[in-house]
């Protein structure tokens, strides 16, 4: 992985689910989680963004701005959106020009099958744009209380 903590998260613009063009800097100001997710609608996607949408008063409360990102288009993240109410912006990356940016797109492997795809990722990115912290070969499962006991002040 080439993007590491310290260094200014790199600038991107891409659609998301209202199809309104978002822009990183567009948050500044603000700490975001930038999750990387390969899929809408898929088991693992599901409950990570579910997780997210569970835990979402947490991060309002702390004025934290979550952005997921998947190469889905904007129809798909429409229908992943409504279908489990998920209370933040997904960015449509298709042809997965930001995953390569950030390095999050490269080969995976699922049931002995050799393929290119999204290295599922999380950037906290602070308020001034820079990265603090890098989350790789995220567990869906419990991710987003991870991210929340880190925001608090733990490890």
């Amino acid at each position: 992985m080439s993007i590491q903590s310290g260094i200014p998260a790199p600038e991107f613009e891409m659609l998301d689910d209202t199809n309104t063009l978002r822009k990183l800097s567009d948050f500044r100001g603000r700490n975001v989680v930038l999750y990387f997710y390969p899929k809408d609608d898929t088991p693992g996607c599901t409950k990570e963004a579910c997780n997210f949408r569970d835990d979402y008063s947490a991060y309002e409360k702390a004025g934290v701005v979550i952005l997921g990102v998947s190469p889905d288009d904007v129809k798909s993240h429409v229908k992943f959106k409504n279908k489990f109410q998920l209370p933040f912006p997904l960015l449509a990356d298709e042809g997965h020009k930001v995953c390569d940016l950030y390095g999050v797109w490269g080969p995976k492997k699922f049931m002995g099958k050799e393929y290119e795809g999204v290295l599922r990722t999380t950037f906290l990115v602070d308020a001034e744009g820079l990265i603090v912290r890098v989350f790789e070969n995220v567990r869906p499962a419990n991710h987003s209380e991870e991210i929340l006991q880190i925001l608090a002040g733990g490890n």
